[in-house]
């Protein structure tokens, strides 16, 4: 088969929170997600005795960025459930969590790993009522300790 030359749509995925339904079952479906991203530190450094005059950098600590989950509520506590977790034991409630890009045929193509993942905020919708036509939507933010491109 061919390589691919043109890009993945951004609207199939599948977020696995390795939750009550099981290690292998994605739970909820969500509308977006956004944030996957590491970042490594540098520390500048310049020998004294160096004949140019410029620092060199130095790769040191990485980081990994906050991801965002949404999606439209629905009759599950499950979110909720893994907050109360993590408030009671702590490090112990850390779960690895896989967000896979999927083609058109179903067919995953690219997985982000996050692991040591925690819930790190939770936003509840916000409810008016003068519309009809909006979802309530919640928000989970989560934290992880380190991302991996593929399994």
């Amino acid at each position: 088969m061919p390589d691919r030359t043109h890009p993945y749509s951004a609207f199939n995925f599948l977020v696995n929170l390795n939750g009550p339904v099981g290690p292998t079952e994605p739970l909820g479906g969500f509308s977006d997600v956004s944030g996957l991203g590491t970042e490594i530190t540098v520390a500048e450094y310049r020998n004294g005795n160096d004949p140019e005059n410029h620092v060199r950098k130095v790769p040191g600590v990485h980081k990994v960025s906050d991801v965002t989950l949404k999606r439209g509520i629905v009759s599950s506590a499950d979110l909720w459930a893994w907050i109360e977790d993590v408030r009671r034991k702590g490090v112990a409630a850390q779960r690895t969590v896989a967000i896979t890009l999927r083609d058109e045929a179903s067919q995953a193509v690219q997985t982000w790993t996050l692991r040591g993942v925690i819930p790190l905020k939770y936003t509840g919708p916000t409810l008016a009522a003068k519309g009809g036509g909006d979802v309530a939507m919640e928000e989970l933010v989560l934290s992880a300790e380190s991302l991996v491109l593929g399994d």
